[in-house]
């Protein structure tokens, strides 16, 4: 069932990523914590992501602007170590609070906890209007930069604040979706190398298949994305994913999964 749940999850996520401001990762986080420890969901689903990214190079990478990934993806790679080495050494071993309902007990971790409010903060970036127009000068990229790479180690989101700051680039639409795409696949490749003690200690063998054909079906959707990019409301697809992401938080902030 997990096997089927993921790669559906994968296949609507990777379109959603040409649509949203936040996508795969995103998305596709959570539902592997349902599954798996937070640590090697998040590392998990950075394989899917970097693969997903991979294609995606090939779909639009050759727009991507120079100067800018330069500003933006140099700060970006540098602070995601600092967000991968924080994710594997946050204390995790007793619980942040734990608490009964109706005679059954939850705990909460501090892991969890901390994941759960960083997403809920990127999907209100999405869905609250006053962060609809939230944008910053080209001046700041190497901040934007710095901060999305962080929270992209730590969390393996970074499309809101990617997309906040490149949005101001002055950038065409090709350009800002092959920038975004070509700094997204760096900061994976970098995490992972961080993550890569954590994968190499968690027998794979038994994953193997399921993260194979959570790849394909990343792919499928990104492929999908792409030729629907042109044909779809952006707003409507944005609430909808923000919602959802949202409800799946909550209930990972409050020790539900």
């Amino acid at each position: 069932m997990e096997i089927i749940i993921i790669c559906l999850v994968a296949f609507l996520a990777a379109m959603l990523t040409f649509f949203s401001g936040f996508g795969l990762g995103t998305l596709l986080t959570p539902v592997f914590m349902i599954f798996f420890p937070v640590e090697l969901a998040i590392a998990l689903t950075g394989v899917v992501h970097f693969f997903n990214n991979i294609f995606k190079l090939f779909l639009v990478g050759k727009h991507a602007n120079k100067a800018v990934l330069l500003r933006f993806g140099v700060p970006a790679v540098l602070a995601s170590f600092a967000g991968a080495w924080l994710l594997l050494h946050i204390p995790d071993s007793n619980p942040l609070f734990s608490y009964e309902v109706f005679g059954k007990s939850f705990e909460v971790y501090p892991i969890k906890f901390l994941i759960s409010v960083l997403l809920i903060n990127f999907a209100l970036m999405d869905l609250l209007p006053i962060f609809k127009n939230l944008k910053f000068g080209a001046k700041l990229l190497p901040l934007g930069g710095a901060l999305s790479g962080f929270f992209g180690g730590l969390s393996g989101n970074q499309g809101a604040l990617r997309a906040a700051f490149l949005i101001k680039a002055g950038l065409s639409k090709e350009a800002f979706i092959g920038t975004a795409v070509v700094v997204s696949a760096f900061v994976d490749f970098t995490r992972l190398s961080v993550y890569s003690s954590r994968l190499l200690k968690a027998d794979l063998t038994d994953n193997l298949l399921l993260i194979v054909l959570a790849v394909f079906a990343a792919i499928s959707g990104a492929y999908l994305g792409n030729i629907l990019l042109k044909k779809l409301t952006i707003h409507t697809v944005q609430t909808i994913v923000a919602v959802m992401l949202i409800g799946l938080s909550l209930a990972l902030g409050l020790g539900l999964i």
